[in-house]
């Protein structure tokens, strides 16, 4: 029998599959045993050509050269990202590797081991179809690289050629992404830009992201506040028990018109209400459905400070790597029904140390276990395996993760929700006073995270009983603009094309959602909102997303409409899942996005010359700002923050432009801030903001800490 070559999408996945086979002999750039050898890429070896490969006169952009469409796409070693004319020697070198072990007289099959999705498809495909081994190829789909796992999935590998409609989904995507891209962006810059240097960025998945938040900015700006009324009354009973109720005409409760209301508050004094109904329902609350990648995403932004949808995913792929959980990039909120030994293991494990454990039932529920809501992958749960070291910052995903698979096995939450109808003796009203209390029964699910139900406790009331009204309270109110979007609400909008809907809602909805109907996927979200703050579209406030002057003018100028409408980006996402399912194929997919890319760029060529972005040329300013307090060198200013002029010499004193402790505060560190500080050790900075939003004066100084290198600020309010 012939020996094995497993290719790996990285080193890490690697290393779990031979530790799950106990090959411990490791060779420059893989691990070879007696009838395996592991192999690893490190994600893309290979990437596109780019224009100018294709041909010369691409090296400037000029725009009678495009609409551009190569007759056939070629490959290229991934370039070195600090040098992107020369090949990267780490990647040329581990495709060698790769080459020659395949190639070896001994191997007679390949195993490609890449994460089960289309990327991983795509890497795999393209190593392999470049060294060309004429080998036997198959695929490896795995949900987790434990050691059971990739045991028991080495003896169910399928052929690679079976793969053939997930690959060219792939294909597909980058095809499109690379047409789209080059030629839109191009001809956006030659027509929309001045100078040089940057570039107006068009892509499929960027454009209709930044309308959204557009979309939200503009409402928040044209939104009218409107001031409406409230009446209230404090009631007390016999035993002098006090409680608070509205009033309400039919079931309104805000009223536009103040005078009618003090009328009726007039007529109150001194008067009796009568209990005419009381209502009381028992509730239950059932937990959050289980993590696909969105939901955490937004999960952790949301709870945590400082945590960005990009960061959550590294995170997640790091447990992933380390076998902790299964695999993060999924959309599914549910778990495949054949899991269900598998996830009894991993419940006892990790709730055998709990103090509630016994509040813990495994059951087999159709809200956890459900083939209908699983695509590709189930949701996101730990593995068997248990954590043994983490970072703070992987225990907080780790331990989210664990929690919400704990909750699906424990009692529904559930309380009494009780509502009173009171009305006014002795006066003709059209309306009544309603009061509502909450609490809380069985607090079940809620107890994993510690969760809170704020109950409004009313006094024991039957109906009919006479209570004294004590005091009334009319208020002003004033409507509330929309929130602007965070990272999880965006990543919802995504997620569900713009369709809003609360987790218990349509069915049909999360069937579309499943079906591909969504902008991006949930593997290049975070990577598409990340782009939209680096490349200056977008911006971030605490954690509200808002849109920036080029951005707008962006939205606003550029004439391609469907590249902004979430249905047109949500159809070609559908699309891209129909090639999977061999519903589509890859060249009814690539005419239309050409077709649509040639007409797309006719449009921009014959659009009237607007000045979207103009780039200046600054000379860097070598203006010394005072002495590092390290080493004593110049402090000059860079693109990202003011630090020291020996810092090729390993001094490390800088002070960031975009700080993240005064960015809480709504600031940001300028020249003159650091020229003070310098000198006087402290400078007064006004106008800083609370957490909730009032502006304070406060004295800061920059401090070495004692514990390590780096600096930190202090605060004082009394110089």
């Amino acid at each position: 029998m012939g020996t094995t070559v497993i290719l790996a999408e990285k080193p890490s996945v690697a290393k779990n599959i031979a530790d799950a086979l106990k090959i411990k002999n490791k060779k420059d750039g893989y691990f070879e045993g007696d009838q395996y050898i592991i192999t690893w890429a490190f994600g893309h070896l290979l990437q596109l050509f780019d224009a100018k490969d294709y041909d010369s006169k691409m090296l400037r952009w000029k725009m009678e050269n495009f609409p551009f469409i190569p007759n056939q796409f070629k490959y290229k070693v991934k370039t070195n990202p600090r040098n992107n004319q020369r090949a990267d020697a780490g990647v040329s070198k581990q495709l060698k590797t790769i080459g020659k072990l395949m190639k070896r007289n001994d191997v007679d099959t390949i195993i490609s081991a890449c994460d089960f999705d289309r990327e991983g498809q795509l890497i795999g495909d393209s190593i392999i179809s470049n060294i060309n081994p004429g080998k036997k190829v198959y695929r490896l789909l795995l949900n987790e690289w434990t050691q059971q796992e990739v045991i028991e999935g080495l003896k169910k590998v399928r052929l690679n050629e079976e793969m053939r409609p997930l690959g060219d989904a792939g294909l597909s995507r980058q095809w499109a992404d690379w047409v789209i891209g080059i030629n839109l962006t191009s001809v956006a810059t030659l027509k929309y830009q001045k100078g040089k240097g940057k570039a107006l960025n068009i892509g499929r998945v960027l454009l209709p992201t930044l309308k959204i938040i557009y979309d939200r900015d503009k409402e928040i700006k044209q939104f009218v506040p409107e001031d409406y009324f409230k009446l209230q009354a404090t009631l007390e009973t016999k035993d002098n028990q006090e409680f608070q109720a509205v009033y309400v005409e039919g079931k309104q409760e805000k009223f536009k018109a103040q005078q009618p209301l003090g009328e009726i508050q007039k007529q109150l004094k001194d008067k009796s209400a009568l209990v005419i109904d009381k209502h009381v329902e028992r509730k239950k609350e059932f937990p959050p459905l289980l993590f696909n990648l969105s939901n955490l995403q937004g999960h952790i932004t949301n709870k945590y400070k400082g945590w960005t949808s990009d960061k959550v995913l590294k995170v997640a792929q790091s447990l992933y790597e380390k076998k902790l959980i299964t695999y993060p990039r999924t959309s599914s909120i549910a778990l495949e029904e054949s899991l269900v030994g598998k996830t009894a293991k991993v419940l006892q494990m990790i709730t055998e140390d709990l103090p509630y454990k016994d509040e813990v039932t495994f059951v087999k529920s159709k809200r956890v276990f459900n083939n209908s809501k699983v695509e590709s992958h189930s949701a996101i749960i730990p593995t068997y395996v248990k954590p043994k070291k983490l970072t703070s910052d992987q225990q907080i995903v780790y331990d989210a993760i664990k929690n919400r698979l704990i909750m699906q096995f424990m009692k529904p939450a559930e309380y009494e929700e009780t509502k009173l109808l009171l009305k006014v003796k002795g006066i003709s009203l059209k309306g009544i006073f309603v009061a509502k209390g909450k609490v809380q029964l069985i607090e079940g699910w809620k107890k994993v995270e510690r969760m809170v139900t704020k109950d409004t406790l009313l006094p024991p009331i039957d109906v009919n009983e006479e209570l004294l009204i004590i005091n009334t309270e009319l208020t002003a109110h004033t409507t509330k603009p929309p929130k602007y979007h965070t990272e999880k609400t965006l990543l919802r909008v995504m997620e569900t094309c713009g369709k809003s809907y609360r987790e218990e809602d349509s069915e049909a909805l999360l069937g579309a959602i499943l079906s591909g109907f969504s902008i991006g996927t949930p593997a290049t979200r975070a990577e598409t909102i990340k782009k939209l703050k680096d490349i200056g579209y977008i911006t971030s406030e605490s954690k509200n997303l808002l849109v920036t002057d080029l951005g707008r003018k962006l939205v606003e100028t550029f004439p391609i409409s469907e590249l902004f409408d979430l249905e047109f980006t949500g159809r070609l996402e559908k699309t891209l899942s129909d090639i999977e399912r061999k519903i589509v194929t890859k060249d009814q997919f690539l005419s239309f996005v050409f077709d649509f890319t040639n007409k797309a760029v006719a449009t921009v060529k014959s659009d009237q010359d607007v000045l979207i972005q103009e780039i200046t040329s600054q000379k860097k300013s070598t203006e010394v700002l005072g002495k590092c307090p390290i080493c004593g060198n110049a402090i000059i200013e860079g693109t990202k923050g003011f630090g020291c002029s020996n810092w090729k010499n390993g001094c490390k004193f800088v002070v960031w432009k975009n700080d993240k402790y005064l960015a809480a505060m709504k600031k940001r560190v300028t020249k003159t801030m650091v020229k003070s500080l310098l000198k006087d050790k402290v400078v007064y900075v006004k106008g800083l903001t609370s957490k909730k939003g009032n502006k304070f004066n406060a004295y800061l100084s920059y401090e070495k800490n004692k514990d390590n290198a780096y600096f930190s600020w202090r605060m004082e309010f009394k110089k």
